[in-house]
């Protein structure tokens, strides 16, 4: 038996897919919602999901506390703007049928970025450990928070997770302040410093990294795009630990 939790807020546009991928492989689907005045709860409502409203308390408490009302020990954690790939829905489908025999499964995600599939930048494969026993595992982290295992036994499924990340450029550059924010925060309780060499060179070694190490340049325009936002993003984290510094 399988759970599946998922986490939304004004997700109108992506739910109705993610839900509709889950059909053939869920025994219970958990949504916990961030009070969205959208439709997103009509929607929710026409797949017969449990929809619970709670106040947001960061991304892996949130994901922690729809763990807790799941009703069977294996989960499998989704985005509102995340999909399961025909291929990785059949591989979930035969697992269940033979029975879990790892506390915890990873798998691709392929990202969509306005409307172009990404393959590289560090994007792709991009390797997430989305299924596990809720009893040997939790959410942790502040910022690209990740599953902490208490087992080392992880098996790999086939197929992809696939993502919608940003419809539109300018949707990304407001992503970028929001997780520069968090990474900053997280420095500084860290104790990070925000040198003016980070400040400088990490935007630069991050874009280097990403367009020609992980030959970002090979997705064309939107490669390099979501190559300079990652570089202004970095820039932003360390100017605001400094910021955070210096008050």
């Amino acid at each position: 038996m399988l759970s599946v939790v998922i986490i939304t807020k004004n997700e109108e546009r992506n739910i109705g897919r993610c839900l509709e991928s889950l059909q053939k492989i869920a025994d219970e689907i958990i949504v916990i919602d961030g009070f969205s005045i959208d439709q997103t709860q009509k929607i929710c409502e026409k797949y017969g999901v449990k929809f619970v409203q709670n106040t947001w308390l960061g991304y892996s408490e949130t994901k922690n506390f729809g763990n807790s009302l799941a009703k069977h020990d294996y989960i499998l954690s989704l985005d509102a703007d995340e999909a399961l790939s025909e291929e990785l829905q059949k591989s979930l489908i035969l697992l269940k049928k033979n029975g879990f025999s790892a506390d915890s499964y990873q798998m691709n995600r392929l990202t969509s970025y306005c409307g172009q599939w990404i393959k590289h930048c560090g994007w792709h494969p991009d390797r997430k450990l989305r299924l596990w026993n809720k009893n040997k595992g939790f959410w942790q982290g502040i910022i690209h928070e990740k599953v902490e295992m208490q087992s080392p036994k992880i098996e790999f499924l086939q197929g992809n997770i696939l993502h919608w990340s940003y419809y539109n450029i300018s949707e990304h550059i407001q992503k970028a302040n929001v997780y520069s924010s968090l990474g900053a925060e997280n420095n500084f309780k860290n104790g990070k410093k925000g040198s003016i060499f980070k400040i400088l060179f990490s935007p630069l070694i991050k874009f280097l990294k990403s367009y020609v190490l992980q030959t970002g340049f090979l997705d064309g325009f939107y490669g390099f795009v979501i190559c300079s936002i990652a570089s202004y993003e970095t820039f932003l984290k360390y100017l605001k630990t400094r910021e955070l510094e210096k008050k």
